[in-house]
């Protein structure tokens, strides 16, 4: 006589031994390990593979083995027990012939009142705490499914289930069953099917009656089954998918709540009201869960997103996350590089503090992206000690040229002040800044799990090298004339000012432009006056024009704490205050800074 039976599904491994970690748990019998042995079913019978960690022999015909394919009828002993095999026909539901699809009337399930009532809200109160503790999808699969089995009276084996990538078989992510000795439960894959193409809870019942192979259905034991669709969506790399769902075909798709039942003694048609009182607390049960977990993705994703996006682009996006504006597209932008000057050297003489200065670091860059966020903008990555920001998308603006730039003054008024701090942990840090504007392509990218916003075109590039070209021209703040021009159409709109600097071919780079630099207000900067400015644009269009000493002499009237006329003196100085006889005004980089 068998003291217990386990079913076996080909395509899958199971472990035999006493651990509790085991597919099959035998422990009862101190001569099996706790993991002792694999058994891979096959069409032709099952292999069975002794572990290396086995203390104890396998026998098969009384000799002992440490591999071998038991054939339907064979049997293997370890220590006291006995295991024998038996092929069997398993499946949830009969022979297509004997499955009458249950109808369910909607506003009849509305009207259905529990014979169990107390029952199952005694089962409701814990679903609270199921959710509550349920940290990452497989725990939450695994107490659903116990839930529903404490719920529903004639439930013998509850799954959370999808279809394997090949959309051609049911898989189960998770399932439980009543009484273990019961084996495992194998999905209908039509019932399933029936499911996800409908959208809705679809029941399969049949009785022994019915069945012309009453055998088929006595094996599997089930009277009716029925599927609720449960969540969005199942993907093979989620951390539901476990043992229990076959490692080479992982789900793909829809998931659903699959319950199978039966009612000894009765017949389908006696039993449909108490199916349809089931149906309705699972359906219950599955939108509850569904709609907490839909909440739990969209906080997940705004709290994902706050990070680069400013309060007034998200409120654009919704409740809902119409993540539809994120695709990515062409469109114009203003992108603002901000790096910190003189990163390495301090990586190196910091070099026994390596953890201090990656917090500051850090801090820097938080200084850098609040305002980024503050005057609208969209964060991209961080590269190393520098930050990308950008203005334009996913919400496009007529502001958004003007507030990079404030957004870079502010960035450049934080900074002044940590310096002008004694102990302040940004004190020794200067940060300089690029800004471009002109079409780019920007939008999300990576996967469903983890999106970011990137911004990519020959502007990032341009706004790359400024950022590093205000070394060389010393100034903290460089814009291209897209930016020059606007400003300047607009004296009115924007806070700050602008000096043009140098006609420059980037290195690198095709196309030659005017490079400008970004200065605070005269209020915020009175040592460098509007007439500082405007002599030194008159001395620049003097040095294009190949008029050197003139050029030197409006150069030479600058504050002498004004480095901005150091580049074009040292130019002017290096050639003897005289243009080259094949001089066309534009400076060539030789080098990136």
């Amino acid at each position: 006589m068998l003291d217990r039976q386990i079913l076996l599904a080909d395509g899958r491994t199971y472990v035999l031994g006493r651990s509790i970690d085991s597919e099959i748990v035998v422990d009862w019998d101190e001569k099996i390990s706790r993991q002792h042995a694999l058994l891979i079913p096959q069409p032709d019978g099952v292999v069975l593979n002794r572990l290396k960690q086995a203390s104890n022999p396998v026998f098969v015909d009384g000799q002992p083995v440490s591999r071998i394919v038991l054939k339907p009828g064979q049997s293997f002993v370890i220590g006291a027990t006995r295991f024998e095999l038996h092929q069997v026909t398993q499946s949830d539901s009969p022979r297509n012939n004997a499955v009458q699809q249950l109808p369910i009337d909607r506003k009849q399930l509305q009207q259905i009142r529990y014979e169990d009532a107390d029952k199952r809200i005694e089962v409701l109160a814990s679903l609270p705490a199921v959710i509550r503790e349920s940290g990452v999808q497989r725990d939450l699969f695994v107490r659903l499914c116990n839930l529903l089995l404490a719920g529903i009276q004639h439930a013998e084996g509850v799954a959370i289930v999808s279809m394997d990538r090949s959309h051609k078989r049911a898989v189960a992510l998770h399932q439980e069953r009543r009484f273990e000795a019961d084996g495992s439960l194998r999905p209908s894959t039509r019932l399933v099917q029936n499911t996800q193409e409908q959208g809705r809870t679809v029941v399969h019942v049949w009785d022994d009656a019915n069945d012309t192979d009453g055998g088929y259905t006595q094996h599997a034991g089930f009277h009716w089954a029925y599927c609720t669709p449960f969540v969005a969506h199942a993907s093979g790399n989620s951390p539901a998918v476990d043992r229990n769902s076959a490692a080479d075909d992982p789900a793909d798709g829809p998931l659903a709540i699959y319950v199978a039942g039966r009612s000894p003694g009765e017949g389908a048609k006696v039993n449909q009201k108490r199916i349809h009182a089931d149906v309705k607390f699972t359906e219950f049960i599955a939108e509850i869960v569904s709609s907490l977990q839909r909440q739990r993705e969209l906080e997940r994703q705004q709290s994902g997103l706050r990070q680069f996006f400013s309060p007034p682009i998200l409120e654009a996006l919704g409740q809902d996350l119409d993540t539809s504006l994120l695709e990515p597209r062409e469109c114009d932008v203003t992108v603002l590089f901000c790096d910190l000057r003189g990163f390495s050297q301090q990586a190196e003489e910091q070099a026994d503090d390596l953890t201090g200065l990656l917090e500051r670091v850090s801090l820097a860059l938080e200084v850098m992206t609040s305002q980024i966020l503050r005057f609208g903008g969209v964060t991209g990555d961080f590269q190393g000690d520098a930050a990308l920001g950008f203005w334009g998308w996913p919400i496009s603006s007529e502001e958004a040229p003007l507030n990079a730039c404030r957004a870079a003054m502010a960035i450049r008024e934080e900074f002044a002040k940590a310096q002008a701090t004694p102990g302040h942990p940004l004190a020794d840090f200067e940060t300089s800044i690029g800004i471009a504007h002109g079409r780019a392509v920007a939008g999300k990218i990576g996967t469903r799990e983890q999106v970011k916003v990137t911004v990519f075109g020959p502007v990032v590039n341009l706004a790359s090298r400024l950022e590093s070209m205000t070394r060389q021209l010393h100034v903290p703040i460089l814009i291209d004339d897209n930016l020059d021009k606007l400003i300047r159409k607009n004296p009115g709109s924007f806070e700050g000012r602008v000096r043009r600097l140098l006609h420059v071919l980037p290195y690198g780079m095709d196309n030659s432009l005017i490079v400008s630099e970004l200065v605070p207000p005269e209020s915020s900067l009175p040592q460098l006056t509007n007439k500082h400015l405007a002599d030194f644009e008159h001395g620049l269009q003097k040095f294009i024009d190949g008029q050197w000493p003139e050029a030197w002499r409006y150069l030479h009237s600058m504050p002498a704490d004004d480095r901005a006329q150091d580049f074009l003196a040292m130019q002017i100085t290096l050639h003897d205050r005289t243009a080259p006889p094949d001089w066309d005004g534009i400076v060539r980089m030789k080098k990136k800074a």
